[in-house]
């Protein structure tokens, strides 16, 4: 029989609230006045939270419907800092001179009672609101790192126009603006099994396996998918400069069923199918690290680099000796003639049968949207699920590999090639890096599934969520009923051992009652404004 916990779980999956509500300190300034509530836990998972994962798909959808087809330039509107932001950061402008001074005279307790100053007030510069990053006291700049920038012989060149400010695609006759999506893919590592399933072209599509492992190219394909982000990057920078002016995009992350990624994309406007395909063939990224051959590494097996106290680096555990840092292994490759990259990244050399579609706003470009962003709610685990042996052995397989992938300097992977990664202290684990490159359920694929350009819409996701909290609030003040302002509040997350803490049980009745509530007025809004307010909030799937 189901307990208390399993009904009062249901019933907030059946009123889309959150499952597994954050308990909340919230303090009134104005009245010194303590309360508890609940906080949504903001998971993009659903398996983990319904009701948070399809509120952030629902804001993604919003994002990107407002975006696509903008037919106007995004207007940047700045906030004016607020005088307590000018003291704050004038004080610490002062501070930094005072630094200096005490980093010149050597006076190293000076130095640190202005860090610890320094680090307060930028945790309240921040918390005001500041935004972007501050300058370090003592950040050394180093120099730059220069390597070839000659185009390859194998890549096809490409137009280079000066890229203009504009955003917006162009106008047909008739007054039609378009705009296009597109589907990139990863090259083929080896012939794929096929299942006798077929897709919504009637293809008959392959379950992910490899016909033959053994000559399946994972190496490849493992760094393919540690350096996929910084090679969309450069397909992106080449778009624009192929066509002239500033294409914005918005693109969703996807793993194909052998472990690949895969790009779906929307850009505002129109650009020649031919120029995309031209683009794509014209695209790669060369990765300068040290080589990292599978056969090159000094450390394969269970004797691995011991941390060394008194040099403060890892050594050699057969001779003692210092390993080679990953900058001084870059050093000393500078000095190498007619240098070849560690590996090339490349999209797929399919072009010719890639997905590549013009749409006009109407019901097609929402079924686009809905297509764009439908998996956005599945983790990379749960899309990879899989019943099949063979390809789940091919699955270990791909990450048994990405384990002798590094993913930056910084990966302690560099430890099996007798190089000592960026960072590196004595909690480092030879060949263990906790980046999400090395996970198995996510096989290397990266951390962010959603890549939106500056200008897209121009908002951001709170800006979305704000916007249809507006929507709702405008719309019950029409039938008088006014919601307190609660921006004013002071929240914080309840410490452990809070006795007047509710338990999760509690909030979860109370925000199943709230709901009801709020459901309540919201309808009788709705129905108080008539029709045209029914067809507005189409484009606000969960705004009460």
């Amino acid at each position: 029989m189901p307990d208390f916990r399993d009904i009062a779980q249901n019933l907030a999956e059946q009123e889309h609230i959150c499952i597994r509500p954050l308990p909340m300190r919230a303090i009134d300034p104005t009245t010194g006045t303590a309360s508890y509530l609940g906080a949504p836990c903001k998971s993009t998972v659903a398996s983990v939270c319904p009701a948070c994962a399809d509120k952030a798909r629902f804001l993604r959808i919003t994002q990107c419907r407002e975006g696509w087809h903008l037919d106007h330039e995004p207007e940047n509107e700045k906030t004016e800092p607020t005088e307590h932001q000018t003291a704050l950061l004038a004080a610490r402008s002062d501070l930094f001179e005072t630094y200096q001074q005490a980093k010149a005279d050597g006076d190293e307790e000076m130095m640190s009672g202005v860090r610890e100053i320094v680090a307060d007030l930028d945790e309240e510069m921040k918390a005001s609101g500041f935004r972007g990053r501050l300058p370090a006291l003592d950040k050394d700049k180093k120099p730059r790192r220069a390597r070839s920038t000659r185009r390859r012989q194998d890549a096809p060149n490409l137009p280079r126009l000066k890229v203009a400010k504009t955003t917006v695609g162009r106008t047909y006759t008739g007054g039609h603006q378009p705009s296009m999506f597109i589907t990139l893919t990863m090259p083929s590592y080896g012939a794929i099994n096929r299942d006798g399933a077929t897709n919504n072209k009637g293809e008959v599509v392959g379950d992910g396996s490899p016909r033959d492992p053994d000559s399946y190219d994972y190496e490849r394909a493992a760094r393919d998918v540690v350096h996929f982000s910084a090679l969309f990057d450069r397909w992106i920078q080449n778009l624009r400069r192929a066509v002239g002016w500033n294409i914005q995009y918005f693109a969703t992350v996807e793993p194909q069923k052998r472990g690949a990624p895969h790009l779906h994309i929307l850009i505002r406007g129109t650009v020649s199918r031919d120029l995309i395909r031209q683009v794509t063939a014209a695209t790669y990224h060369q990765v300068w690290w040290p080589s990292h051959d599978r056969d090159s590494e000094v450390f394969p097996g269970d004797i691995v680099p011991v941390w060394d106290p008194a040099k403060m680096t890892f050594t050699d555990p057969g001779t003692g000796s210092a390993l080679l840092g990953f900058d001084d292994v870059q050093d000393l490759l500078d000095d190498v003639e007619d240098l070849e990259p560690a590996h090339v990244v490349r999209f797929g050399d399919q072009m010719d049968r890639a997905d590549i579609r013009g749409f006009v706003p109407g019901e097609k470009a929402n079924r686009a949207v809905g297509y764009v962003t439908k998996y956005l709610t599945k983790s990379i685990s749960d899309i990879l699920d899989t019943d099949s042996d063979r390809t789940r052995r091919h699955y270990e397989r791909l990450h048994a590999e990405l384990q002798h992938t590094p993913c930056s300097p910084r990966c302690p992977v560099w430890l099996r090639y007798g190089i000592v990664p960026r960072g590196a202290t004595e909690k480092t684990v030879s060949g263990r890096c906790k980046g999400k490159a090395h996970r198995r359920d996510t096989l290397g694929l990266p951390g962010r599934r959603v890549l939106v350009s500056r200008q897209w819409s121009n908002k951001t996701l709170p800006d979305h969520k704000a916007d249809r909290a507006e929507f709702v609030r405008q719309l019950l003040a029409s039938v008088g009923i006014v919601k307190p302002d609660t921006s004013h509040l002071q929240l914080s997350v309840v410490k452990p051992g809070d006795r007047s803490a509710p338990p999760r049980d509690h909030l979860i009745m109370a925000a199943i009652a709230q709901r009801k509530t709020w459901r309540a007025e919201y309808t009788r809004a709705l129905l108080a404004a008539g029709p045209p307010a029914l067809q507005d909030t189409s484009a606000i799937p969960v705004a009460a």
